[in-house]
């Protein structure tokens, strides 16, 4: 039997697999706790916009850096080593993180925060690429980004909860042993050496990346990466910030909010995965996951007017009253549709990106370019958006951030080609 016919539960029964989930698990949860945490701390020391902006810049210019020679070492070394070393760096992270007292400290562990981040990503997709059944591939790919979904869900809800009740220490603790967790089951659990398939004599990490970018595919993907993380970043860095600041809502009911999207990521990615796989096509999967995605972002702004149109809501919890007003709802609503659009389009892109690259045995290499032009929009994007947010207002930062999504979109569309396997090498199913 097949392992898509069971679907998405029985890979849970790899223990492989499983253990490249409890990285992504980690990974997700501790993102989306930090991603409330930042609303707090620009609470807390009275951020500008543009301040604020940073702590989205700082995390990803370190992850520019990284990204390239990251992807050659996972092609040609140990890709569990780096795994294990990734989980322990976000371990420091979390301890830093207790210690914070101004904005510097923020930005500094953001930016270590980044390198973890990125050490545990590329390496988890990419040994998920390389060790997935080739039959299978979107139904691992998609799978494992459930799971990711599904613990950035856990990590808003239960990250925001913990927050709200506890504060930073406790938090940050009970993450830490998520991600000790981790490293247990990568270290019983994962085969010694899983990546590192590429030949150093073939080819050197520049080459490589030329060959890459010279497919028209590659090209297609990377400049729809970098110009669409422009306006996802906006959402990610400034909604919960908008909640809190804008609305005072609590790091609890923020966690809810941003619920709406991972619910709908994490109980839909897995079955789009295994659709990629029996429709093919996937560049239109990307397409409309992009679309739903920048309707997604303009709703956001609109939580402006909810006062007066949507009604509030008080309720009792954890022997407190909380107030929920209407912006509350149709912030809920917008991260529900972004959660839609993401699962249409990560697995598809994802499936792309490795299929291209193991054409010249570099899925890291391919999943770095993936990577890298995400950071260059990431670099830059919260900073802009900020700033534009502090000249003129909220609803013209995130119009223009879903400006950049449509835009970005058309250009793929007109951009993507499929092409053959090059001449000099094997296609993935002759291996």
């Amino acid at each position: 039997m097949s392992e898509s016919s069971g679907g998405s539960l029985r890979l849970f029964g790899n223990r492989e697999f499983l253990a490249l989930a409890s990285t992504a698990f980690a990974r997700s949860q501790a993102y989306s706790t930090i991603i409330i945490a930042l609303a707090l701390y620009a609470d807390m020391f009275d951020t500008t916009g543009t301040v604020e902006g940073l702590f989205g810049t700082a995390f990803a210019a370190a992850q520019l850096l990284i990204v390239l020679p990251l992807g050659r070492y996972v092609d040609l070394r140990n890709s569990k080593r780096l795994l294990l070393a990734g989980l322990v760096v976000n371990v420091g992270v979390f301890v830093g993180f207790t210690q914070v007292s101004s904005v510097g400290h923020v930005i500094l562990l953001r930016m270590v925060q980044g390198l973890g981040a990125s050490v545990l990503w590329i390496t988890g997709m990419t040994v998920v690429g390389e060790i997935s059944p080739d039959e299978s591939r979107g139904l691992w790919i998609g799978t494992y980004n459930q799971v990711g979904a599904f613990s950035s869900l856990f990590g808003d809800v239960f990250g925001g909860l913990m927050l709200f009740l506890y504060g930073f220490e406790l938090t940050y603790a009970l993450l830490s042993a998520f991600t000790v967790g981790a490293f247990v089951a990568v270290l019983a659990a994962l085969r010694d050496d899983p990546g590192g398939t590429a030949d150093p004599e073939d080819a050197s990490g520049i080459e490589t990346i030329r060959e890459l970018l010279g497919r028209r595919a590659i090209q297609a993907l990377v400049f729809f990466r970098g110009s669409f993380s422009v306006g996802k970043m906006a959402v990610i860095i400034f909604l919960p910030i908008y909640a809190r600041t804008g609305f005072g809502i609590n790091a609890f009911l923020i966690g809810g909010i941003m619920a709406g999207g991972k619910l709908t990521k994490s109980l839909t990615q897995g079955w789009v995965g295994d659709l990629t796989d029996r429709v093919g096509k996937r560049e239109r999967f990307i397409l409309a996951g992009a679309l739903v995605y920048a309707v997604g972002v303009a709703l956001i702004p609109l939580a402006g007017f909810a006062e007066g149109h949507v009604p509030g809501v008080t309720v009792a919890a954890f022997g407190e009253q909380m107030a929920l007003p209407g912006a509350f709802f149709v912030l809920f609503g917008a991260y529900a549709v972004l959660g839609i659009g993401d699962s249409l389009r990560l697995p598809a892109s994802m499936g792309l990106f490795v299929e291209e690259g193991e054409y010249f045995d570099a899925v890291g290499s391919s999943l770095s370019l993936r990577s890298i032009a995400w950071k260059v929009g990431q670099v830059g994007g919260p900073v802009l958006v900020g700033a534009i947010w502090d000249a003129t207002s909220v609803l013209v930062a995130f119009w223009t951030a879903a400006a950049f999504i449509v835009a970005s979109t058309g250009v793929f569309a007109y951009l993507f080609r499929v092409e053959s396997a090059p001449d000099h090498v094997a296609s993935p199913a002759d291996d």
